[in-house]
């Protein structure tokens, strides 16, 4: 039977910072392993069946990749302490044919989003989410995109020993640079909050939240990450190029882009109708 100490936490959060693992992560299984902690009774140890009994518990509230974040947060945790025995095998999540229409965001509502937000005069909230859809850049990225980026017209991200080259399409780099003239931003990042810090990816979700009833738009639609997708599907219906794009969107596993190129359930059915097998 192990104990799990608030050091031990801590010293497992460090080895994440160490090893180059991105904020958002970092983030995530900080919170898995505390909501793992509160799980468990008060002074009591963890084993393998303990770790199996919260597992179950997550599959019947939450999504399986979900679930499977938060088993890979702990089973981490497990391996970094050689507690091996506490460590418990993910969901088998059966591969996926198509996506959830109802999660899946259009480019008609995509379009509706940015008419919202240049509505309510928000130039920043509109120009982040034309960034974020024409290039497919992620959200915690968005620090990267700085007036002198912005003058290169290139953007270079330094993540986990990586460096990513995202170029920016003209007519978004004068709009952007317009953006600037009027903000004063000389140099350094152009998405500031009012005091004046980068923008949090909470904060750039939050902003996007507020988007919804104005332009219509389900909430379960908006989301940062849902750009990125609509950007996937866009580059792919355009160059057929599934190698490219997945270097384009920084994924080393192509299997990891493939996902993102799941047609809808809609489109499904319209194809399964033309199959025209019904006598």
């Amino acid at each position: 039977m192990h104990k799990i100490e608030q050091e031990n936490i801590q010293k497992f959060m460090n080895y994440l910072v160490e090893q180059e693992r991105s904020a958002a992560t970092i983030e995530k299984y900080g919170h898995a392993l505390e909501r793992f902690v509160q799980y468990l009774p008060a002074g009591s140890g963890v084993d393998k069946v303990s770790v199996i009994q919260y597992k179950e518990l997550l599959a019947q509230h939450f999504a399986p990749a979900s679930v499977n974040t938060t088993l890979a947060a702990l089973n981490g945790f497990f391996r970094f302490f050689g507690w091996v025995d506490c460590v418990v095998k993910p969901l088998h999540i059966q591969r996926r044919v198509f996506a959830s229409s109802d999660k899946e965001l259009t480019r008609e509502e995509y379009k509706r989003l940015v008419a919202a937000a240049q509505k309510k005069s928000d130039t920043r909230l509109a120009l982040l989410l034309q960034l974020m859809a024409s290039t497919g850049i992620r959200v915690s990225e968005v620090p990267y995109v700085t007036a002198e980026a912005v003058a290169e017209k290139v953007i270079r991200i330094r993540l986990k020993g990586k460096i990513r080259t995202i170029l920016l399409p003209d007519k978004l780099c004068s709009r952007l640079k317009q953006y600037q003239k009027e903000k004063r931003i000389t140099t350094g990042p152009l998405f500031l909050t009012r005091t004046g810090h980068v923008m949090s990816r909470k904060e750039v979700w939050a902003q996007m939240k507020r988007l919804c009833r104005s332009a219509g738009v389900p909430d379960s639609k908006v989301f940062p990450h849902n750009l990125r997708h609509l950007f996937a599907r866009s580059f792919y219906a355009e160059q057929q190029d599934i190698v490219k794009l997945a270097d384009l969107l920084g994924h080393s596993n192509i299997e990891t882009t493939r996902i993102y190129l799941l047609s809808s359930g809609q489109e499904h059915r319209q194809i399964l109708e033309r199959l025209c097998l019904i006598c």
